[in-house]
């Protein structure tokens, strides 16, 4: 059965990204299996609920095929480290923490109870960023040190970064964890000057901390003395294998007044960066949101508020309380009517761009038809507007390819080919290229 089990995950490993396999395909081991059912192992919690929720229909389907019959797919948490580990004397064990209670690393912020990995929903926009993070926080002796998480305000790089506390300071209570902004360690440095205590700054920094969990770099530009120490903190803590993560909205390459050396060795780490939810996964958000919160909200409210709240994650959660509260407060039902009436207070004030709307903006622009653009013709005056609708079909609507390739008559791959065609034109064609931006600066502005 160990051969059978060898040869799925290669299958699996040729259909998925590699860092995927590593992460969460490679390290299961099969356990046990009989006529009808397969038990696989699965290292800790966080992984066996990933590889369940993203690639159990896959293993599933993969062991099936192999087997040619239909066999239960079952995944435990190894009990191996726990057996591993001797049991503690009485007085060894550590305090417990009271229910609900924000757990607070050893210095700098309260991290938030809800930050942590079971809390967040993974979706395409950030699958690469949970995976590095919960790979710093699960493997202590792995050779990743350094995280660099890149996102704009509102997209969860602060709920990554302390999940990450979370989870160590859960499997590991004696790490000593820092968790802070550039500007607080800034500050403290300051006030560490201004009252003489500054090499117990130093030693603290560069000697008493295992995890530094330090948001908002950006902040630090122009900041000389920080920049200078926080530079030499890196530097003891990377060689002492410490692990690190950074938090900005820039790269390290883009933030002004940088000092060369500081730079460097924020990209030394990895970098990973968090894009904003397309509409499926602000709908899983949504609806774990509301879970947790203990609120019933109707599927149809659910898609409302995905549709119409885009920017991020925040604005988002804004949506859902704002309609709970209100509903609570009126003692009137969760009902379209009552979301429309807050996400108007929410939303910008801007149409929604749909295909249907590209289509008309540019059929209006190159004086053609609808009946035209979605036609087989092959005129040149046809197939160049065309191709720019599904371009910016693609760019300013989350509707998948198929979706877009059929609104227009064509198929995915002829969807593909035109998205590239543009694509490629608008970096040698000055005349597209200034066709596309004013046909994007009016859907952006709303004028159609």
């Amino acid at each position: 059965m160990n051969n059978i089990w060898n040869e799925v995950k290669a299958s699996i490993k040729s259909g998925i990204p590699a860092h995927t396999f590593r992460m969460w395909i490679e390290p299961l081991q099969l356990a046990r299996c009989d006529e009808n059912r397969i038990v696989l192992y699965s290292p800790n919690f966080f992984s066996r609920k990933r590889v369940l929720e993203n690639y159990g229909d896959l293993i599933q389907s993969e062991i099936n095929s192999f087997l040619g019959r239909d066999c239960q797919l079952s995944i435990e948490i190894s009990a191996t480290n726990a057996l591993a580990k001797p049991k503690p004397k009485a007085d060894e064990y550590p305090q417990l923490l009271l229910p609900k209670i924000n757990l607070c690393p050893h210095n700098g912020r309260l991290m938030k109870k809800d930050f942590t990995f079971d809390h967040f929903v993974v979706g395409e926009n950030n699958d690469f960023a949970y995976s590095a993070s919960l790979s710093m926080a699960s493997r202590k002796n792995s050779s990743q040190n350094a995280l660099f998480l890149l996102a704009k305000t509102g997209l969860g790089k602060s709920h990554l970064t302390q999940a990450v506390g979370h989870h160590i300071l859960s499997e590991h209570p004696s790490d000593r964890v820092y968790y802070m902004t550039a500007e607080d360690f800034s500050n403290e440095m300051v006030d560490a000057y201004q009252h003489g205590s500054i090499n117990a700054f130093k030693e603290k920094y560069r000697n008493q901390c295992d995890v530094l969990l330090l948001e908002d770099v950006h902040y630090l530009k122009g900041k000389e003395r920080t920049q200078d120490e926080l530079a030499f903190v890196l530097d003891t803590l990377f060689e002492a294998g410490k692990k690190i993560i950074f938090s900005s909205c820039y790269l390290p390459g883009d933030i002004p007044k940088l000092d060369d050396k500081l730079r460097s060795r924020l990209l030394c780490g990895l970098i990973s960066n968090i894009d904003p939810p397309d509409f499926r996964t602000r709908v899983r958000i949504l609806k774990k949101k509301a879970k947790l919160k203990g609120c019933e909200v109707p599927e149809e409210v659910i898609y409302y508020l995905a549709s119409e709240l885009t920017e991020d994650v925040r604005q988002l959660e804004s949506g859902l309380i704002g309609v709970a509260l209100k509903s609570l407060l009126l003692g009137e039902p969760i009902d379209l009517g009552l979301a429309k009436s807050v996400t108007k207070n929410i939303v910008r004030q801007q149409k929604n761009v749909t295909i249907d709307v590209i289509k008309k903006l540019v059929c209006k622009h190159y004086n053609i038809s609808i009946k035209d653009i979605a036609s087989s013709s092959r005129k040149q005056s046809i197939v160049r507007p065309r191709q720019i609708a599904i371009f910016l079909s693609r760019r300013y609507t989350d509707a998948p390819l198929q979706a877009i390739g059929k609104s227009f008559n064509r198929y995915h791959a002829t969807a593909l080919h035109s998205i590239g065609t543009i694509e490629q034109g608008l970096k040698e064609n000055g005349s597209l290229q200034k066709q596309v931006e004013f046909l994007s600066q009016k859907l952006e502005a709303g004028k159609f």
